[in-house]
This record gives structure tokens, C-alpha cells and sequence, in this order.
């Protein structure tokens, strides 16, 4: 089955620091990687072969680069503008993706469909198939001003969270505590404008519900998991659930395993300690569709490889590939084959192409 996964720093683990070479098989990178220490290091989990073996044929991908100065390189640049040109640097290691064939970008409802189709043709091997991706920024701060979104735009950027973690340009993230900034609410009301679809993962509380009330178009929350189940302010609480699902929106369950089980300490706490599972991202997807009263509205958003390796994540994943054992997971629960497939793509499709509808 067709897996749209809407969150995949892809172009964080080519550049960033992680220098990975996403053509090979995880299993190679571990091997090249082997000795190297660091988080996550041998143990990456995506790539372009592991992704079409578990036909994860459409993702959202990412551009990232933050403005608080720190010790993590995807966060620490000093200046906005040094921000931009490191987006900028992932947005053309895209196209060089794009010119091998390997990946295509999606950026309308015709893209979006031609992508479906040809993950659909059986009579082509999923090997030779392009990954479509939908070009996202997670954290806003690499935007200079509110007047460069619209390069952004043009650039194809359709989706963009304002915050990641800590105090942002443009808005607090979920470990901060606090209101938008007069430029976030601008930078909202301009991605508004734009037809730019807001994510509301990583914002604060506070932040959540300011954005919703500005952004009147289509919302997603791309790799967030439910408070209730793992109680962290990373997580969002039933009402925010009850307000994203009356718009329409999506939520897409994330598989860092900190945000899927509750106690997990980064670090120090190991999936063999737990005896984390992958089905247990089902206890999160379900949660969802209880509140929602149907399939609707529940997606897959693995955040892998975002930062960190096996060493968190299920015990039981090898590759992004075991995304596909999750239908089989669903179905024992009493998923049908509409709903189960509603999850795994037809809700971000859905979203999709009513966000570009003319």
C-alpha cells in the first residue's frame, strides 16, 4: 500500500552534519558509519531504497536551520541570513535529487496526481519510481522577513511551522511557554495569503491556539502524537485534537520513541529497556480516531531519522520499510480497508487537494 509519510528531514541527513548519501540502503550507511559516535550514527533507518521497499512513495520533506545559537548545528546559526543559505543549500540538493530522477517535487493537485498514478502502476517496479515529496520548513526562523516568504513560495515551499524547539524568530516552541510575537502573527497572516498550509506541530500552547485563530486555511500537525497517552507539552492535548479535526486537519503519528511511550529518557532510555513496539504508534493513531469519531483525520508523520537512529525507535524497526507492517497492525484492531488506507495516504491526499483546489 501506498505510505505518504509527512515528515522526513531528508535533506538534514544529506547535509547537516550527517553527510549521508540517501541512494544507498540503510544497511550500507550503517556500515560506512560504523565507529563513528554521535546520536544516531549507524543507525539511520531512511533512505531512497528502504523507502520504496516499504513504498513510502510520497513524503513531506524538510528544509531546517534555526536561529538559537547553541550546540546543535541544525539550530545554531547567528544570523537569519546565514539561516536562509542553508536552506538554500537543501533546496538544491533537492534538485540534484530531482535531476537523477530519484525524487520529484510536488507543488499542485496535477503533480500530486501524476505522483499517485505512477505509485500505482504495477507495471513499473517501485525501484525505479521517483519519490514524490511536498516541500516543507520546519521552524521559520531561516526566512529573513515576512516579505521572503513569497521567494519561499515560489521556490515551492507549500507547508511551514513557525516554531521548533525554544524561543524562534517567529514563535515559541513547544517547551516554551508564551504568545506569538508581533511577526509571527504577520508571518501567519502572510503564509495565509500565500495559500501556504500552516503546521502546527513543535508550537506552544499558547502559540497554537493564536495561530489557528489567524491562519483560516488549511492546517496539519506533521509528526505529533497525543498528551494524553504520553503527557509533554511535545504532544497535543484532546482539545487541540478537537480543534484540528474541526478544521479539517490531519495529524500525522510520530515514531521517536519519547513521544510514542511516556518516561522514555533521551539518552540514557533504550527501546530493549521498554520493550518499545511499533504497534504501539497505533495506540496514537487510534487515540485520534476515537476523538474523531472516524479514519479521517490520522496519518503517518515518522519524524525518522529527525536527529537520532534506532537507538529510538521500536525495537522491532529495522528500516522506514516496516511502515508497511502497520496496515496488518490497524486491521487486527477492526480497521477496515477504507480506513487503513484514509491513514496511511488518503488523508494527506485528501488535505492536499483541497488546500490547492482553484
Amino acid at each position: 500500500m501506498l505510505t505518504f509519510d509527512a515528515h522526513l528531514d531528508l535533506s538534514l541527513n544529506a547535509l547537516g552534519g550527517f553527510n549521508r548519501d540517501l541512494r544507498l540502503s540503510a544497511h550500507e550507511i550503517r556500515r560506512r558509519e560504523a565507529g563513528m559516535t554521535g546520536k544516531g550514527r549507524a543507525g539511520g533507518t531512511t533512505c531512497f531504497p528502504d523507502m520504496r521497499r516499504g513504498q513510502v512513495g510520497i513524503c513531506v520533506a524538510t528544509q531546517l536551520a534555526g536561529c538559537m545559537p547553541g550546540p546543535s548545528p541544525i539550530a545554531g546559526w547567528m544570523s537569519p541570513e546565514q539561516a536562509w543559505a542553508e536552506t538554500q543549500g537543501q533546496l538544491s540538493w533537492y534538485r540534484a535529487m530531482e535531476e537523477l530522477g530519484e525524487m520529484r517535487q510536488i507543488r499542485n493537485i496535477r503533480e500530486l496526481d501524476e505522483m499517485v498514478a505512477l505509485w500505482n502502476d504495477t507495471s513499473i517496479p517501485d525501484e525505479k519510481k521517483a519519490i514524490g515529496y511536498i516541500l516543507s520548513l520546519e521552524g521559520a526562523d531561516s526566512i529573513r522577513t515576512v516579505g521572503h516568504l513569497e521567494k519561499a513560495w515560489e521556490q515551492g515551499l507549500r507547508a511551514m511551522g513557525p516554531a521548533h524547539y525554544g524561543v524562534c524568530r517567529y514563535a515559541l516552541g513547544h517547551d516554551k511557554v508564551g504568545p506569538l510575537p508581533a511577526g509571527g502573527k504577520e508571518l501567519i497572516q502572510e503564509m495565509d495569503r500565500l495559500g501556504m498550509i500552516l503546521d502546527v506541530t513543535h508550537l506552544s500552547d499558547e502559540c497554537f491556539w493564536q495561530a489557528l485563530e489567524i491562519h483560516q486555511g488549511t492546517v496539519w500537525a506533521s509528526h505529533s502524537n497525543c498528551r494524553a497517552l504520553v503527557p509533554d507539552p511535545r504532544q497535543f492535548d484532546d482539545d487541540q485534537i478537537k480543534a484540528l479535526i474541526a478544521r479539517g486537519g490531519v495529524m500525522g503519528a510520530a515514531l521517536d520513541a519519547w513521544m510514542m511511550i511516556p518516561g522514555w529518557i533521551r539518552g540514557k532510555t533504550t527501546p530493549q529497556d521498554t520493550g518499545l513496539k511499533l504497534e504501539v504508534i497505533c495506540d496514537h493513531i487510534d487515540h485520534v480516531c476515537q476523538l474523531a469519531g472516524n479514519s479521517l483525520h490520522s496519518g503517518i508523520g515518522t519524524d525518522l531519522d529527525g536527529g537520532y537512529g534506532i537507538e529510538q525507535t521500536p525495537e522491532d524497526l529495522d528500516t522506514i520499510a516496516d511502515l508497511a507492517r502497520i496496515p496488518a497492525m490497524l486491521a487486527k484492531r477492526g480497521y477496515t480497508d477504507e480506513d487503513i488506507a484514509n491513514i496511511m495516504h488518503g488523508n494527506y491526499l485528501r488535505l492536499l487537494r483541497e488546500a490547492w483546489a482553484e
